[in-house]
């Protein structure tokens, strides 16, 4: 115990001296850092409304085939129940297994529907994101920033440099860069 309590004001003077030489280094070397919101990006940057022009394009008939489906199952889901009163058992029984029967085929394909635009809404997003890195790190070279963050809690409105990098992906795509 005796030696613990010796050697801590050394420890203390230490550590005020590592504070002092901290700053002064710290004033030779400005540390830059910047922040993109990727969220941004995808709404704003004209490859991000491209794919997403795109992906409207490739599952717009689909789509409207499901609607199309689902309404006229529910229209025929309707008619059943106007009409069950008045129908004969099997009758009413063969129609209520048609309507479980059509339910189930639309719910598969809503689901196929579902994953297939999900697989390749991702696909376009990576597209991208890859392209915005590819614009952050020019950005970062070019403006010598040391770190460019793209999640944040709280980031400073002076250190947002997404303008900058829409502004560049715009740029380059009508240059024919991608």
């Amino acid at each position: 115990m005796k030696s613990l309590v010796r050697h801590f004001p050394l420890a203390v003077l230490a550590a005020a001296l590592a504070t002092v030489a901290v700053p002064a280094q710290a004033q030779a070397e400005e540390f830059k850092a910047g922040f993109v919101n990727t969220d941004r990006v995808f709404r704003e940057a004209n490859s991000a409304k491209a794919a997403q022009a795109k992906l409207e394009q490739e599952f717009s008939r689909r789509e409207k085939e499901l609607v199309d489906q689902g309404n006229a199952l529910k229209a025929a889901t309707e008619k059943f129940e106007r009409e069950a009163p008045t129908m004969a058992e099997s009758q009413r029984i063969q129609r209520q297994r048609q309507l479980v029967e059509q339910d189930r085929d639309f719910q598969r394909k809503r689901r196929e529907f579902q994953e297939d635009l999900s697989a390749r809404k991702n696909e376009e997003l990576a597209q991208v994101l890859e392209r915005a890195n590819r614009v952050v790190k020019q950005v970062a070279e070019a403006e010598k920033y040391d770190v460019i963050l793209q999640e944040a809690v709280y980031v400073n409105p002076k250190h947002d440099i997404t303008d900058k990098v829409i502004k560049a992906m715009n740029a380059s795509a009508g240059n024919g860069g991608k």
